[in-house]
């Protein structure tokens, strides 16, 4: 029986399509298939016979298509995730992104920012921004979890707003991230801790009733 062999291009799509639509990679996704070099070559032959797009210097997208807009912009939160796959490295959502995550605020801003204990990074894609920032392991608090988001929805909003982010948190992380929280809490800044402990140790039944 003959071995068929399919191209390295072949191939990348095949994978990406796997991933669905929305998803976002860069060479490193790849290097299992090929070297670098024939990646990269693939990857631009990819673009330019239009099956993928590429987003910026060493990143590409497989876009969502919308019948009257054409191709989307991918979710912010992908592209952060794979350029920490490239590096290796963890990333969580910071600022405004984490408070609108946890639903204190009804505003998406125009820029993502992320802490990341890897490389800053900034990607621009049309009117949005994704800003990677590199930041100390006292600033990357559980990474990439819900408990990650919660303290950087505290840093945020500060010490005045602190029982909003509470009254969410409550409701909003599982009773193992609550042990999390509270293993971690030691690490955070001194006017933090009260309320993440709190936190910690406080079942959303109790404010259910």
């Amino acid at each position: 029986m003959k071995t068929v062999v399919t191209s390295v291009p072949d191939r990348i799509m095949k994978r990406v399509r796997a991933s669905g639509r929305g998803g976002v990679f860069t060479p490193s996704d790849f290097l299992t298939i090929a070297s670098r070099s024939s990646v990269d070559q693939a990857l631009s032959r990819l673009v330019k016979g239009g099956q993928l797009r590429r987003l910026a210097r060493g990143l590409y997208d497989f876009p969502k298509l919308h019948p009257k807009l054409g191709a989307l912009s991918p979710a912010p939160d992908d592209v952060a995730q794979a350029l920490a796959r490239e590096t290796g490295s963890h990333v969580q959502i910071a600022g405004a992104r984490a408070a609108n995550a946890l639903g204190l605020s009804t505003q998406v801003p125009a820029q993502s920012t992320y802490l990341t204990d890897g490389p800053s990074r900034r990607v621009v894609l049309g009117k949005r921004v994704i800003d990677l920032r590199h930041a100390s392991p006292k600033h990357l608090i559980a990474p990439g979890s819900p408990v990650g988001t919660v303290v950087q929805a505290l840093r945020h909003v500060g010490s005045m707003h602190a029982a909003d982010v509470a009254q969410v948190a409550v409701l909003r992380l599982s009773s193992r991230d609550k042990k999390t929280l509270a293993a971690n809490a030691a690490q955070a800044p001194a006017w933090m801790r009260p309320t993440l402990v709190s936190i910690a140790n406080t079942e959303a039944t109790t404010l259910n009733g």
